[in-house]
Parts: C-alpha cells; structure tokens; sequence
C-alpha cells in the first residue's frame, strides 16, 4: 500500500528483534530506514546483545523491499554520537519523519549488581530520550515519534522489589524506566502537538525475541527451578496474558508502529498503546 512512501524513519535496537521487525514493515510501506545498534554485549545484561552481522541483516532486508538503509553502530547512552550518526544519516537520506525510540535491555536476577540498575535505566530511559531529543531539530508538521515501552514495566516498584514482574537491580532500572517513558511521552505530546508533532508509547507482552528467550528470563518466570530450559518456561509464559498464548510476534507490534507512524494516526498524540493479549488488564493496567 505503501503508507510510507516518501518518508524516512530512525529505529534505535534495530539489528534484530523488535527494531528490524520495525525496519523491515516500514520498508515494505515505502519508509528508507535509519537502522542504529550498540552491537555489542553490556556486562550486566547476560544475555547476548545484537552484533554487526544482525544489524547488516536488517539492512540487506530493508534493501530487499527496494528501500534505502542506512546502518550506524551507537550507544543510544552517548547522545553526542547518537546526534552524529542521525545527522549524517538524515544529510544522506534527505530528511526524517519518524522516530522509533525502540532500544532496550532487562538485566534479570538479584544476583546482578546495582550497576544493572543504572545500565537499564540508562538505556531503556536516557537512551530513549537521547534518541528523541538527538532528532528533534529535524522534526516537522505530520512527524511521528513512537516509544518503545513495557507492560511488564509497569507493574508496581514495590512489587518488582517483593517477587512480582522483573527481579533485581537490572529488573527495578527496567521498570522504572518504562513506567517513566509513559508520563515523558505524555509531556512531549502536549508540548509538541502544537507543532503537529506527535509521540505515543506502545507497551507490548512478552515478544517472541531473545529479550525473551535466554536463561535469565526463564529463571525470572521458573524460580522453582535451577536452570529451567526454554520448554520449562513456556509452560507459564501464558500466566501474564488473558489470551491463552505465550507471547505476541514482534511482527504484530510493527503492525501498530506501522499505523503510528503514517499519516493515518495524523490525529494520535499522548497514547499508551497495548499490545498484549489482555496482560495489561490482567495487571489492572
């Protein structure tokens, strides 16, 4: 249908998962995508973090629509060079009119140090903003700004600190950044609408990606066992929706991105948007 004919998106974690999920169903709508990564692994989140292959992938995959990509390796945290490889892209590219603030990690278990804290906040929360703010000047009338939240996120602080939603010190930086990125979201909406600039965050379920799938999450949905597989935690990965399944597909996020950033949400600012199979009113959300 090409819904997104003429217009050129940045996607931060778009190497794999949910990010070139994103890159790829905007390109298919006519988007020329901005795909950035960290492309590396940070010491407190044991799970393997994407690399320069995957993100390379994304870009193969993007080209294979018939669409432009341009690929940078940045630290969403680093805003000075987050803002270089936007402009540079941007310079390439001839402008930018939506902005998927899509990068995250969850660094799971009490076992991690409080440097987890800090690192999942920094990501999931400045590194939000950072991506936001680093392409603001280049914004204009009918732009599109969508935020990568959580429903997991927001279950309750004290909560995540007496056994509910994610655990440890990475879990506590991870929810409270999500909780946060709501209320951001809903500032910058007032503050932008007048320019005909919108933001809404969309909160996902459990997404059928490696943020997901490895062993500390298992653990986290598994505390009966020492070192539950993959078949051990799907058992009880349904628990969090309404609907009996274990997760959503990252494709069935992008197709709500997809909507929020094209013309036809013109009129959407300030949401929180769920996609979750219920989870969210299971929590009371």
């Amino acid at each position: 249908m090409q819904r997104l004919s003429g217009k050129v998106a940045v996607i931060t974690g778009a190497a794999r998962g949910q990010g070139r999920s994103h890159a790829v169903h905007l390109a298919d709508e006519g988007a020329d995508i901005i795909a950035l990564d960290i492309c590396a692994d940070i010491d407190t989140c044991e799970y393997q973090l994407a690399t320069r292959a995957d993100l390379d992938e994304t870009v193969k995959l993007v080209e294979k629509s018939g669409r432009r990509a341009v690929s940078a390796v940045v630290d969403v945290r680093d805003r000075v060079s987050l803002k270089k490889a936007i402009d540079e892209a941007v310079a390439e590219l001839g402008g930018l009119h939506v902005v998927i603030a899509n990068a995250g990690i969850c660094p799971l278990g009490n076992h991690v140090p409080s440097r987890g804290f800090l690192d999942a906040f920094d990501v999931d929360f400045v590194g939000v903003v950072n991506a936001v703010h680093a392409s603001m000047e280049h914004l204009g009338a009918g732009a599109s700004i969508i935020v990568t939240g959580s429903v997991a996120g927001l279950v309750p602080q004290k909560d995540l600190a007496t056994g509910g939603g994610p655990q440890g010190p990475g879990g506590a930086g991870y929810g409270l950044a999500k909780k946060m990125l709501g209320e951001y979201a809903k500032g910058l909406a007032l503050t932008l609408a007048p320019e005909q600039i919108r933001i809404n965050t969309v909160h996902p379920t459990n997404v059928n990606t490696g943020m997901l799938h490895n062993l500390a999450m298992y653990r986290t949905f598994r505390p009966d066992l020492p070192n539950p597989s993959r078949e051990d935690a799907e058992i009880v990965f349904p628990i969090l929706q309404m609907m009996p399944v274990p997760w959503v597909e990252p494709e069935d996020v992008s197709h709500l991105v997809v909507y929020l950033a094209s013309d036809e949400s013109r009129y959407v600012t300030g949401q929180q948007l769920f996609v979750d199979a219920g989870a969210g009113l299971k929590l009371g959300l």
